[in-house]
């Protein structure tokens, strides 16, 4: 009885020395103007946008809030945008130079960013690439589909394929917005809209959800790519993914054993596929007449050159 009485004493002597203790709190951190710049950019809508020839104006409510939509996504859609940032150093310095060698708007590029953010993945319906070409397109626009290689995986090749379809597609419609926009609606559903809905702008159409933001989704790419600090992104150089330094390789004869020719050539199956993802199979068939070109690392550890 004794040993609880004490007990009970050093419990309520305990209580008083804390009752006059101050509370622990959490502060609430300062926030200045400059640091919630740097860490939370809410996007403004521009004025206007200079894209693929035309100048667009976002006086219009309608065309600013569904420019306004696509820049928040982009915006805070970090981990996504973020990668295709770094995969667009990569990329997008060869595809521009396809596009101005073709003499098409060097904005229009973005559509692959948005089709397949720069991965060669393949759509529920069967588009396959940087530029999600259906077979019978890439078909349509020269590309070889075949067991031992698929031309929608070629980037140069591929780039010049979606060249050709927006050059037709302009060709149609007299206007670069309109044939991006056919990119994801099809030239002749385009054309089937301006007909039935008369008019001849992308703006005045009403369309199925995907194709009337396909154009404000372009124009926010651009936006945020050529000006990412604007819009919150700090990306230093060091962390956007190098070119690969190749070297061409002719193809003139067939190749019984891809396996054998990579290691004769100082690399693996791996890296060949990688350079060269539009191959297919174990072995490369080349008929008379025929010339191919295998992309391998030039003399540089940059890709962990096979060393046996």
């Amino acid at each position: 009885m004794r040993n609880v009485f004490v007990i009970a004493s050093i419990f309520i002597l305990f209580l008083f020395s804390c009752k006059d203790e101050p509370k622990t709190t959490l502060e609430k951190p300062e926030f200045t103007k400059e640091s919630i710049k740097n860490h939370f950019v809410v996007p403004e809508v521009p004025d206007g946008i200079f894209f693929a020839g035309d100048s667009i104006s976002f006086k219009d409510l309608d065309l600013k809030e569904r420019m306004d939509n696509e820049l928040v996504i982009n915006n805070f859609w970090h981990s996504n945008t973020i990668m295709m940032m770094k995969r667009s150093n990569r990329w997008l310095p060869v595809m521009k130079k396809i596009f101005k060698d073709e003499d098409v708007p060097a904005d229009l590029v973005y559509i692959s960013i948005i089709e397949s953010g720069l991965q060669n993945v393949t759509s529920p319906s069967g588009a396959k690439g940087f530029w999600q070409f259906m077979a019978p397109t890439a078909k349509e626009q020269g590309l070889i589909i075949n067991e031992q290689m698929d031309e929608r995986y070629h980037v140069e090749k591929s780039t010049r394929a979606a060249c050709r379809y927006l050059k037709t597609a302009h060709e149609k419609f007299g206007s670069w917005v309109l044939a991006a926009a056919s990119y994801n609606l099809g030239i002749f559903g385009m054309s089937d809209n301006l007909q039935r809905q008369k008019v001849n702008n992308y703006f005045d159409l009403s369309l199925n959800p995907e194709t009337a933001r396909y154009i404000f989704r372009l124009m926010a790419i651009k936006l945020v790519f050529e000006n990412p600090s604007n819009y919150g992104f700090y990306i230093n150089n060091e962390s956007l993914y190098p070119e690969y330094v190749t070297t061409d390789v002719i193809i003139d004869t067939s190749i019984p054993n891809l396996y054998e020719w990579s290691i004769e050539h100082g690399i693996t199956i791996k890296i060949l596929r990688k350079l060269n993802p539009w191959i297919r199979g174990k072995n490369f068939i080349v008929e008379e007449g025929e010339v191919f070109t295998f992309k391998i690392p030039k003399d540089n550890e940059q890709l962990g050159v096979f060393k046996g």
